[in-house]
């Protein structure tokens, strides 16, 4: 949990618009090329382009759940979770890495299948459309990836993060059509299956890091060290704390809640007590808007 300073970080209003806003623009390019990629790819006699077609258009429904988990974890407080509906954004990302996945499996099952059957008979080159289809999918999925992956550590959110990566995983299902392509025009047509084979393996690492991170976010995992000792330096720097008795954090999905114990001079009446203890937490919260909530608790000294 990187970049909790009020300069880096907006509204959750924001957050939410920002993360609707790229998973669109996701869809609309997903869509587009989808059916570019189909079309090359039939056109072409290109099973490897068809294949990444279809690829492309899993990232169509990868966006939507994007936006509906998204949405969902933007829903105030009630009654039923008190606590808010953040860790719907994990849920989401947890879907899209088990698309990712299967979506990896799926891809290394049926290039194992090709490379071990070894039947190549009335096989037919693809045309050169195809390879510049390939090329042209290469660019616009890695260019993707990177303006998602952007505003995804911009807002901290890991399902747009998971987004991104599925953005990459259709470059390198795209780079692995192109050697595919390029080899059978070149009478190597097992080249496809042993490259998308290779590609299969970074889709499904890159699953199992996105399925890592989303589970760290739900069963209450601490923040980093940085974040902990930014907050604690914050707290000792407030009048009238002597000492930090104890500190946890644990992150909700995308937002943070603390539990803190300060030492303040015994002395001190009830009333001057809690005024220290209001003090600290609103200065905690105003320094780092990803904390939805901080219990301050005073110990005397």
């Amino acid at each position: 949990m990187k970049n909790l300073s009020k300069k880096a970080a907006g509204s959750y209003n924001d957050v939410v618009l920002t993360a609707v806003r790229v998973s669109v623009m996701s869809i609309i390019a997903n869509a587009a090329l989808s059916v570019f990629k189909i079309a090359v790819g039939f056109v072409s006699h290109s099973s490897a382009m068809v294949s990444d077609g279809f690829h492309s258009a899993s990232d169509v429904f990868s966006s939507i759940i994007v936006i509906i988990g998204i949405r969902l974890s933007a829903k105030k407080s009630d009654t039923d979770h008190p606590y808010g509906h953040e860790r719907f954004e994990c849920v989401a990302a947890i879907v899209l890495s088990v698309i990712l996945l299967i979506t990896g499996c799926f891809i290394g099952a049926t290039a194992l299948e090709s490379v071990t059957s070894g039947n190549f008979d009335g096989f037919v080159p693809p045309g050169k459309a195809a390879v510049a289809a390939a090329l042209i999918s290469i660019a616009v999925k890695e260019a993707m990836f990177w303006f998602t992956r952007y505003y995804a550590k911009k807002i901290d959110s890991g399902a747009v993060m998971a987004d991104a990566w599925h953005h990459r995983s259709d470059a390198l299902s795209s780079v692995g059509a192109f050697i595919g392509i390029v080899g059978a025009r070149n009478g190597l047509p097992a080249l496809e299956p042993l490259a998308s084979l290779v590609i299969c393996l970074f889709i499904i690492k890159a699953a199992f890091d996105i399925f890592k991170d989303a589970v760290n976010k739900m069963v209450d995992h601490s923040c980093d060290e940085e974040t902990e000792e930014a907050i604690r330096s914050l707290v000792v720097a407030q009048a009238d704390v002597t000492g930090i008795d104890l500190l946890k954090t644990r992150i909700f999905g995308n937002m943070i809640y603390a539990d803190i114990e300060i030492s303040v001079d015994g002395n001190k009446t009830l009333i001057e007590g809690h005024a220290v203890a209001e003090q600290v937490h609103n200065a905690v919260e105003k320094e780092f808007p990803k904390i939805k909530h901080i219990m301050v608790h005073v110990n005397p000294a």
